[in-house]
């Protein structure tokens, strides 16, 4: 029987690089999409190596139609037809309130988190029904629900958008054998909060959470390899939060 062949956007760091070692280990293999750090990735790929599995690292940005196009390809050259896509690749722009914001910013974060996870999404979609099978797992977050205030409320605009998306999507590839769900983590250990200008973001909010902790980037990982798995075989179309109670 064949490997699970899986895409993983983002998947140089954090909760991408996390899920692109966990599905390894699930006995995935793995294609590692990411934007600038070829190093990282090719220290993920061998992470994802070294648990048995192939992998390859591919740059892309996920805005862009023809590298998305690129990104699926090189998948399907390299590893064999396309099973699982896991849409983690997000920016949040720098905190603050959208008086404030640049629209450039702006900009950014509604291609990356939306049109971003759309072509993606398309392009998975487009292997997948002929076969009729296949998994899309959506990284959304809680911000989605939350609105994030005085923070990022465009960003969470964008989640909120990828959980519509989410829902719709599953209605309509259910009838060809596609599951679509989505992991929306809460505030989780990672870099994306250093280069947003907080560094210290995770533990500061972590009394408002009820388990009194920000996540790791192992639990979420948790989550989009259960979503991906034969035994999530009859859920389509949730939004798992994951979110420390918040």
């Amino acid at each position: 029987m064949s490997r699970p062949v899986t895409v993983v956007t983002g998947g140089s760091r954090g909760i991408g690089a996390a899920t692109c070692l966990r599905l390894a280990a699930d006995g995935h293999d793995v294609v590692v999409g990411y934007v600038r750090d070829a190093e990282a990735a090719g220290t993920v790929a061998d992470g994802v190596r070294d648990a048995g599995a192939r992998a390859v690292t591919v740059a892309v940005d996920t805005v862009d139609e023809a590298g998305v196009e690129r990104l699926f390809d090189t998948a399907e050259r390299e590893l064999g037809p396309v099973t699982g896509l896991v849409n983690n690749a997000g920016v949040t722009g720098m905190l603050g309130r959208l008086v404030d914001a640049d629209t450039a910013d702006l900009r950014r974060v509604v291609d990356v988190n939306l049109l971003g996870v759309l072509l993606c999404a398309r392009r998975a979609a487009q292997s997948m029904v002929p076969r009729g099978s296949g998994a899309i797992v959506n990284v959304s977050s809680a911000a989605a629900t939350l609105g994030s205030p005085d923070e990022y409320v465009h960003y969470a605009a964008t989640k909120a958008a990828v959980d519509a998306l989410t829902v719709g999507l599953a209605k309509e590839l259910g009838p060809d054998g596609v599951r679509v769900n989505a992991v929306a983590p809460g505030t989780v250990e990672t870099d994306i909060h250093a280069a947003m200008g907080d560094p210290g973001r995770p533990w500061r909010l972590a009394p408002a959470t009820p388990l009194r902790r920000p996540g790791r980037v192992e639990e979420i990982a948790a989550a989009v390899a259960w979503l991906m798995s034969p035994e999530a075989s009859y859920t389509t179309g949730a939004v798992l939060r994951v979110a420390g109670g918040r």
